[in-house]
């Protein structure tokens, strides 16, 4: 792997981590860097894709190692407490109905939608509906019921889960989806992108290794560093940008990734109809 391309793919890893878990969309994002960064003149299409998605790994093990102690417990007390238990039971509840729905039709909804204009839309209705969820948060507090990540009932983490699956639609955003879902659905703040994270783990553990596997006919050895090198940039971004977003969180709320996502649905627009970007698949 040369020079150019190691800074390529470090760029790369850097646009995911630090906008996996931010209600902007990761996908856009790196569709987006990609492009400006000719990275198909390096790799083929099929390796690129498979790449966007590997380096997902470095997004989780920053989440693992942010909340080590958390996980650790869990898993040490799972036998023993019935928290620890609730937690894992809830996170496997949320995670099913993407994975259920993503297997079913995912494929056919990302081929249908993965356009200019749908992507564009997906953008901007998020933004809009960012916008209203946080102006009811603060005009109407009282409908926080739910404070804490433990305080979740299995049909609040369903719930979730069912909004995480709005992420099939390109643009939609799987960390905005959940956030702002959870939000809706009577989440704090805090305990929406909390759970946000630890979801995060199985979502993106499955879609990394089903992505490896089918493309394990296509990839090779030689691709190992320009995956590993991703891979390292994405969690290093990803953990400053998970440590980030917990203090900014406490002090503010989610509008300004709303104009976020209307402006970067209005440069999608126009990237497509000046020739920017090449967002067909």
């Amino acid at each position: 792997m040369d020079l150019i391309l190691a800074l390529k793919a470090i760029i790369m890893g850097l646009v995911e981590g630090f906008t996996e878990f931010l209600p902007i969309s990761s996908t856009g994002h790196l569709i987006l860097a990609g492009s400006l960064l000719d990275f198909t003149k390096d790799v083929s299409k099929e390796v690129m894709d498979v790449f966007e998605i590997a380096i997902q790994a470095g997004a989780i093990l920053a989440v693992c190692w942010e909340y080590r102690q958390r996980i650790g417990s869990v898993l040490s007390t799972f036998s023993t407490e019935v928290k620890s238990r609730k937690f894992v039971l809830n996170v496997a509840i949320a995670f099913i109905p993407l994975a259920v729905i993503g297997l079913a039709i995912g494929k056919m909804i990302k081929h249908a939608l993965f356009k200019p204009v749908p992507v564009a839309m997906a953008f901007i209705i998020g933004g809009i509906i960012i916008l209203l969820v946080e102006r009811r948060a603060r005009t109407n507090p009282v409908t926080v019921r739910v404070n804490s990540v433990d305080e979740m009932t299995p049909f609040d983490a369903l719930k979730v889960g069912c909004a995480q699956a709005f992420a099939l639609i390109p643009g939609t955003s799987r960390s905005g989806s959940t956030i702002i879902g959870g939000m809706l659905l009577g989440l704090s703040r805090k305990t929406a992108t909390e759970f946000s994270f630890f979801l995060a783990i199985p979502t993106l553990l499955a879609a990394t290794f089903y992505s490896l596997y089918k493309a394990r006919d296509i990839l090779s050895a030689t691709d190992v560093p320009l995956f590993g090198v991703g891979t390292v940039a994405a969690f290093i971004s990803a953990f400053l940008c998970v440590r980030w977003l917990l203090r900014y969180i406490s002090s503010h709320d989610f509008t300004f990734f709303a104009w976020y996502r209307i402006v970067f649905g209005l440069l999608v627009l126009a990237s497509a109809h000046y020739g920017w970007v090449v967002w067909a698949e």
